[in-house]
């Protein structure tokens, strides 16, 4: 059954915190001491931010839909974006199962399949352009002092400038409809074919994109990437932690970074490491860092899960997906 399998990923993702996280963190004593002293008005500041993060992301998704002719309501579309989220954070190869679920959904919803494609296509790239934004801000920002290195963002701003670069070769040479996959005899070629053919019509369609909508998809992206570091910030505020906003700021990017890596689904026991590692070099007790980190990471991770989860089931389960809408809601 389709709980059964919320369930078991709700277990796995536990399960490799535990791994990830023992004998790593200070004892509970510590950690229950620190939380007992929290500002629970942050916390809740830093829940709101939280959602304004995945509303900001589900805004991006419902935008880039309608201008690629797509009509999802955005309840709809926060649905898919929260089940996909969850896939993504949750299951090995997360990001791809979750790219390949939202495609599903937005299918279903009437996107065609190179629409829902081109919309995984550009929400990648934005998000890309939006965290070099957020750093690039932040790292010229005169009050971070040397808490930020300019050699990571030149080299994602060399790769968004490669991916533009294909993205302005695919207007010249794509401007006209795909051309249909021939028969062929044999069954691996022609699958090969329709794949590929399926891949250029994707990037096609992201590629006729207009300026103005990539401009705004990345705007959303950047609100996301700036809403969950305020977040962060709320949270490190909670528990009155040392450093300063720079520092803090530096800890977080730094540890985005790590999170790219794919070493555990949603980088459960790394991501609390790097940061916990990162808030005690900041002069962080550790009790108040690990129990920062912990709540930080159920806002913005491990309350995602379940969320999510029923959203997904929710999804399959109601027939003709009734989010769909004739107009914008």
């Amino acid at each position: 059954m389709r709980w059964v399998r919320v369930l078991v990923a709700v277990g796995v993702v536990a399960g490799l915190a535990v791994v990830g996280l023992h004998g790593r963190l200070p004892t509970f004593a510590d950690t229950r001491h620190a939380i007992a002293t929290v500002d629970p008005r942050w916390i809740l500041v830093a829940a709101v931010l939280q959602a304004a993060s995945l509303s900001a992301f589900t805004l991006q998704q419902h935008g880039l839909l309608y201008a690629l002719g797509a009509r999802l309501s955005r309840r709809h579309t926060l649905a898919i974006v929260l089940a996909s989220t969850a896939m993504s954070i949750s299951l090995p190869a997360g990001p791809a199962v979750s790219a390949a679920f939202a495609v599903r959904r937005y299918q279903r919803a009437g996107a065609a399949p190179e629409v829902a494609a081109a919309v995984m296509v550009i929400s990648g790239l934005a998000s890309i352009g939006g965290i070099v934004a957020v750093y690039a801000g932040v790292a010229g920002w005169g009050g971070a002092g040397e808490s930020f290195s300019w050699r990571p963002l030149i080299v994602v701003a060399a790769l968004v400038a490669v991916l533009a670069a294909a993205i302005s070769i695919g207007r010249r040479r794509w401007g006209s409809a795909p051309t249909a996959v021939q028969e062929r005899t044999g069954t691996a070629r022609r699958y090969a074919l329709i794949l590929l053919n399926w891949l250029r019509s994707a990037w096609r369609a992201a590629a006729a994109v207009t300026a103005t909508t990539w401009t705004v998809a990345l705007l959303w992206s950047v609100a996301k990437w700036v809403t969950d570091l305020l977040c962060f910030l709320a949270v490190a505020q909670a528990f009155q932690l040392p450093g300063g906003p720079a520092t803090l700021t530096a800890v977080y990017l730094s540890v985005q970074v790590v999170r790219q890596v794919p070493l555990t689904p949603g980088g459960i026991g790394v991501v609390e490491l790097a940061l916990a590692a990162g808030l005690t070099a900041a002069g962080a007790g550790a009790g108040s860092a690990a129990a920062a980190v912990l709540i930080y990471r159920v806002l913005s991770c491990w309350l995602i899960v379940p969320v999510g989860g029923l959203a997904g089931w929710l999804l399959v389960r109601s027939p003709g997906d009734p989010g769909v809408r004739p107009t914008d809601s």
